[in-house]
């Protein structure tokens, strides 16, 4: 019999697992495509089968995870298409989450994206002891500055669905990281996003917002590596097969 205590400790260790798993996803240290196996996940997080699944079952509703009968459970694969298809959806939300924005202005509104601007822009983008890698620290603020932008519009199952997109995407911004050209500068772009909010001026800003995202979606389409990456697993899946 399993008593309430047991329950409790359960569900922890189901929250547990699926946040330490979830932030090695979307910062892609558990790159897409890898194998999620069930007992290797249990002896590495000392929790029962039973909390890894709940991890993992909440984690495939989320789209980070994929579920594959008779395959098992895997970090949610990268490709053109979902980044294609991830982009203009993250530009149409933005940009409507922005227009409500703008309508329902407060001081205080305009105040914390000047501020959530600041701090972003005193933390450096790369981390200090991998320069291919962004800094921990900057991701976090670089959100809270995006958020701010929207923060005033009032329609909050839009904020979700603007939330859930932009986490989606967290995967597919560090891995164009090691490859953007030097000449981006991505500061200045999140300045004149800033100036163009604040001024009200919604044209301007929805195109900067348009300009900014597909700026990152190029850099990896030009890259290559998603056509490796999608070539890496069909290899995967073929071989999977043949066993």
């Amino acid at each position: 019999m399993v008593t309430k205590a047991g329950q409790q400790r359960g569900r922890t260790d189901a929250m547990d697992v699926y946040g330490l798993v979830r932030g090695e996803i979307l910062a892609c240290r558990i790159r897409p495509g890898t194998r999620l196996k069930i007992q290797d996940l249990c002896a590495q997080h000392d929790v029962s089968n039973g909390a890894v699944r709940e991890a993992l079952s909440r984690l495939a509703s989320e789209g980070l995870v994929l579920f594959e009968p008779q395959k098992g459970y895997s970090a949610m694969p990268v490709s053109k298409q979902e980044l294609l298809d991830l982009t203009e959806a993250r530009i149409q939300i933005e940009s409507l989450c922005i227009q409500l924005a703008l309508k329902n202005r407060t001081v205080d509104w305009e105040s914390a994206i000047v501020a959530a601007f600041y701090r972003l822009s005193k933390i450096p983008e790369r981390s200090p002891g991998d320069n291919s890698q962004l800094n921990e620290q900057w991701s976090i603020a670089h959100s809270a500055f995006h958020h701010s932008l929207v923060a005033a519009c009032p329609v909050m199952h839009l904020l979700r669905v603007r939330r859930h997109l932009f986490e989606q995407s967290e995967r597919y911004r560090r891995f164009s990281v090691p490859l953007r050209r030097s000449d981006r500068d991505v500061e200045q772009e999140h300045l004149e996003i800033k100036d163009a909010v604040l001024a009200g001026d919604v044209g301007l800003s929805t195109g900067l917002i348009r300009d900014h995202l597909s700026r990152t979606t190029q850099i990896l389409l030009d890259s290559g590596q998603l056509d490796e990456e999608e070539s890496s697993r069909a290899f995967v899946l073929e071989s999977a097969g043949a066993t």
